[in-house]
C-alpha cells in the first residue's frame, strides 16, 4: 500500500537535537493586553441572583476593576429578563474578561451580554476634539441620570431598504437628520452610541441615561420617525432599570422595601 501515513506517525513527539530549545506550549506564554488601537472596550452583562451570590466577593470585583482604571456602572433591572447589569468600560479586553469570571465566581449567573467599542460614526469624523474624547472615552455615569436603557441594532439589509447600498452623502444626510432629533434632548439624556460589528450580533449597542423613565420612552419613539430609523433601523432587546452603587442595587434585588 503506497500513499498512506501511519497514524502513529502523526503523533510522534518532536525530537530535540542537541541545543535546540523546546518550543513553547500552548497556554505557557502570558496573554498580553489586548487593546483596541482607539477607545475602549465596552461589556453589557446582565445576570440572575440567586441564593449563592458572594457580595463581597462582588463588591472586591468591582473595586478591583475600578482600582485598575475601568468603569462599572451597576444598574438595578427592571423586569424578567435579569435582576442586575453592569455597563463596564475598560482599554484592555482581558480586564473585561476578568471581570466576567469574577461575576460568576461571585454567585451571579450571566443570562445575556453585549460586547462592543467606543467608537466615533463615520458621519461625524470632523467633531471637535472635546466631542471626539467625550465618545471614545466617555466618563460614566452621569451624576443626575438614573433611569437607564440598553438595546442593540442594526441596519437594515432588505430589497428597497439596504442600507449599505444607499451612496455616503445620502446616509450621512440621514444620519444628520436622526442626531438633530437626538440634540432636542440634551439634558435630558445620554445617549452612548457603540459599535458592535463583527464583535456581537447587531451593529452597534446604544445606552441611554435619562433624568426620568418617560425620558427614555419618550426619545426611543421620537427617533423613530427619523427615516434613518423607521425605514433602516433593526433592533433587538431592550433592558432598562436604575443606575446605583454595588451595594444599593443588590439591596433593592434583594430585599425590597
Amino acid at each position: 500500500m503506497t500513499g498512506l501515513v501511519c497514524p502513529v506517525a502523526l503523533r510522534r513527539p518532536h525530537r530535540l537535537t542537541g541545543g535546540q530549545a523546546a518550543p513553547p506550549r500552548l497556554g505557557t506564554m502570558p496573554i498580553e493586553p489586548v487593546s483596541p488601537s482607539v477607545g475602549l472596550g465596552v461589556l453589557h452583562l446582565f445576570c440572575k441572583v440567586g441564593p449563592l451570590i458572594e457580595r463581597d466577593e462582588l463588591a472586591a470585583a468591582v473595586a478591583a476593576a475600578r482600582e485598575g482604571g475601568d468603569q462599572v456602572i451597576p444598574v438595578a433591572v427592571l423586569g424578567h429578563k435579569a435582576d442586575v447589569a453592569f455597563m463596564v468600560l475598560s482599554s484592555d479586553w482581558l480586564a473585561l474578561r476578568r471581570f466576567q469570571t469574577a461575576v460568576g465566581r461571585a454567585g451571579l449567573e450571566i443570562v445575556d451580554s453585549y460586547v462592543s467599542l467606543t467608537e466615533i460614526s463615520e458621519y461625524a469624523q470632523g467633531v471637535p476634539e472635546e466631542m471626539r474624547n467625550n465618545r471614545l472615552y466617555p466618563q460614566l455615569p452621569p451624576a443626575d441620570k438614573p433611569a437607564w436603557c440598553f438595546y442593540p441594532m442594526s441596519k437594515r439589509r432588505n430589497v428597497g431598504q439596504n442600507w449599505f447600498t444607499l451612496e455616503y452623502e445620502r446616509r450621512k444626510e440621514l444620519m444628520y437628520e436622526h442626531g438633530a432629533s437626538g440634540r432636542k434632548f440634551a439634558g435630558r439624556v445620554l445617549q452612548v452610541i457603540t459599535g458592535s460589528t463583527g464583535v456581537d450580533d447587531y451593529e452597534w449597542g446604544v445606552t441611554l441615561f435619562c433624568v426620568h423613565p418617560d425620558d427614555l420612552k419618550e426619545v426611543v419613539y421620537t427617533m423613530r420617525f427619523d427615516e434613518a430609523s423607521a425605514e433602516y433601523a433593526e433592533f433587538g432587546p431592550f433592558y432598562a432599570g436604575i443606575v446605583g452603587d454595588l451595594h444599593d442595587v443588590l439591596d433593592q434585588v434583594l430585599s425590597p422595601a
